[in-house]
């Protein structure tokens, strides 16, 4: 994609996405949405998973649902 850059460290980890807002403008809202959601979901891929009860049973417990 023209306009979206990755930067990586000095060990060639890739660790920032640069966006050049000119090149990316002609890009939808809801593609820039869909574009951070990727980028999000990539960054939790190796975050500890619960359950959709489990879920559940810690948000009635915070008394948030």
């Amino acid at each position: 994609m023209n306009g979206v850059s990755f930067l990586t460290d000095e060990t060639h980890h890739k660790r920032y996405v640069q966006l050049d807002l000119e090149e990316v403008g002609h890009i939808s809202q809801i593609e820039l949405e869909d574009l951070f959601d990727v980028i999000i979901a990539e960054s939790r891929k190796n975050d500890e998973k619960i359950s959709l009860d489990e879920l559940g049973d810690q948000l009635k417990t915070e008394g948030l649902l």
